[in-house]
């Protein structure tokens, strides 16, 4: 029978326990206020008192010793390399991190300032519109952002500008205007709907839909409010491509029928970098500019385009779909400057990496590196699926057309001279689950345990369910970037089998301990979340609206 136990305070502990320095503190052998050290551990912050947190010190400290302090509290944080979890590239080439430091001081909103960084920005923003298909006689016009997620603000902007200078010109009502997305969509879409005000109509996915936007529930939830339709080219969370092409097909008969003209924003976060290199492309159909219902398209550069975290990419196809009062001049420092971003200063260097990127790698280069990306990914994808343990929600590892799971001696290992072309075109993300033949023999094994038990091992794969209408399904995801060698993929599928091989091993009450730690005292003050076994108690919960995916 277990005794009663009481919550363990660590910092009242070391409060309580903490080695006053008594004698020498009165006879100033050690002064409180003293930044003289040999090293930064004979700094008063080694054992006399700890760094400030939620105050500023009134007295400062020696570089070294506060350099080392935080480098040494830095070391609690996962590896970057291993984060599993991220889109966000964790790698750069010596040269072009060099180029980084060199320029990391330039700000982008100094554009007289810095000419020759401004002009890498508008190579950068027409080499992206050819890769995306700009049609002859079109001016597409673009900028670089902090990321997609003011990318896709921006572009939802537009849409509704356009639409209520549209609807005043008929003189018609503008007090209602709403925007279809998915419920697999990244929570960056549902925010431009509630900042900006315009009603988000999120429509559920379902197996039948590929976890992504069902084209056949757009027709009955578009209308003459209709400000355009957020399309995913790559789901956070099954790497799935949503269909643009069919959904432009659906509203160019809804205009016939209507008058109503519904344009489509794609949101290309992480397939923007991917499909243009990419043999596989969209899987055959279109998917950008070269759709006249394309209006605008967004990326983020530090996902696929190779850049650290940064910058992001919004480019219109034309000019004319920009509408002109969005758009500021600007009369600063000496110099004038068109300007269309929710940010004034931001960082440049990130820019500057965006085009050495395109130069130093050229189109090859790229595909190269995706094509890479795509083979890992489908080599993660059949092993899982070999074991039999697992069984993969995500399909490019699946000849092109086949979207279920057959059993595991339908498991082919790739040929030689395969390129992703032979299979669904999609993201390099492997989102998997036990399978319901593992879950039957092994009903105390809980999947977060995968996840826990991997970062010990230092991995950072997440466990979380999938969207709203899916959500008792939960899965595992590992995007695969380019810094996933073929050595570090060997080893991963080692572990995860190891992992696994473990929980089978392991009863069901020492499997209680798997369980997720306590949180800090940051985490209490910035979040309001809850984790997955208070998910009830959410102020909205996901069944609501979008679910908070990891990104």
């Amino acid at each position: 029978m277990a005794g009663l136990a009481r919550h363990v305070d660590p910092d009242e502990i070391i409060k309580t326990l903490h080695d006053h320095p008594g004698e020498a503190q009165r006879r100033k052998i050690h002064s409180s206020r003293s930044v003289s050290q040999s090293t930064p551990y004979s700094s008063r912050y080694a054992t006399q008192q700890e760094i400030s947190k939620f105050k500023i010190p009134h007295d400062g400290a020696p570089a070294d010793a506060v350099h080392q302090m935080l480098k040494d509290e830095l070391d609690l944080d996962g590896r970057p390399n291993l984060n599993l979890a991220s889109f966000v590239g964790t790698y750069m080439e010596r040269e072009a991190e060099a180029l980084m430091i060199e320029n990391i001081s330039k700000n982008m909103s100094d554009a007289d300032e810095y000419p020759a960084m401004m002009n890498m920005h508008s190579r950068c923003v027409s080499i992206i519109s050819h890769l995306w298909g700009v049609q002859k006689g079109e001016r597409a016009i673009g900028t670089a952002t902090t990321g997609s997620s003011e990318a896709i603000h921006l572009g939802g902007l537009a849409m509704k500008r356009r639409w209520q200078e549209k609807r005043r010109a008929e003189g018609k009502d503008t007090s209602n205007p709403n925007i279809i997305m998915g419920a697999n969509a990244q929570v960056a879409l549902e925010k431009f709907a509630r900042y900006f005000e315009v009603e988000a109509r999120i429509l559920p996915v379902s197996e039948k839909s590929l976890h992504r936007l069902d084209p056949d529930l757009i027709k009955d939830n578009i209308d003459e409010n209709t400000i355009g339709v957020f399309v995913i080219l790559g789901s956070t969370y099954t790497g799935h491509y949503e269909p643009v092409e069919e959904i432009s097909n659906i509203l160019d008969e809804f205009q016939k029928k209507t008058g109503h003209d519904i344009p489509i924003h794609v949101d290309a976060a992480s397939g923007g970098f991917i499909a243009p290199f990419t043999h596989a492309k969209a899987g055959g159909r279109k998917w950008n500019f070269e759709l006249p219902r394309v209006k605008s398209i967004n990326t983020s550069g530090h996902k696929f385009g190779l850049v650290y975290a940064g910058v992001g990419w919004i480019i219109w196809r034309d000019e004319s779909y920009l509408p002109k009062h969005l758009v500021f001049e600007l009369h600063y420092l000496g110099g004038t400057e068109e300007s269309y971003t929710l940010n004034f200063s931001r960082p440049g260097a990130q820019i500057i990496a965006q085009y050495f990127n395109l130069i130093h790698l050229g189109f090859s280069g790229f595909r190269s590196i995706m094509e890479n990306c795509m083979a890992n990914a489908r080599l993660l994808s059949k092993a899982l699926e070999a074991s039999a343990w697992y069984v993969c929600v995500s399909d490019i590892h699946r000849e092109k057309g086949e979207h279920s799971f057959k059993g595991k001696d339908a498991v082919v290992f790739g040929k030689e001279d395969e390129t992703s072309a032979d299979y669904n075109a999609g993201l390099p993300v492997v989102a998997f689950r036990l399978s319901d033949a593992f879950k039957e023999d092994y009903p105390h094994v809980k999947q977060e345990s995968v996840s826990t038990l991997l970062r010990v091992k230092q991995y950072i794969i997440p466990n979380y369910p999938l969207p709203p209408n899916e959500d008792k399904i939960e899965i595992l995801r590992v995007v695969v970037r380019e810094s996933m060698s073929l050595d570090l993929l060997d080893r991963l599928i080692s572990d995860i089998f190891a992992v696994t091989q473990t929980l089978m091993d392991t009863d069901a009450v020492d499997l209680s301990a798997f369980q997720p730690g306590a949180s800090s005292i940051e985490k209490e003050h910035q979040s309001t979340g809850r984790d997955s076994r208070n998910k009830h108690k959410a102020n909205r919960p996901m069944s609501h609206g979008v679910h908070r995916s990891v990104c």
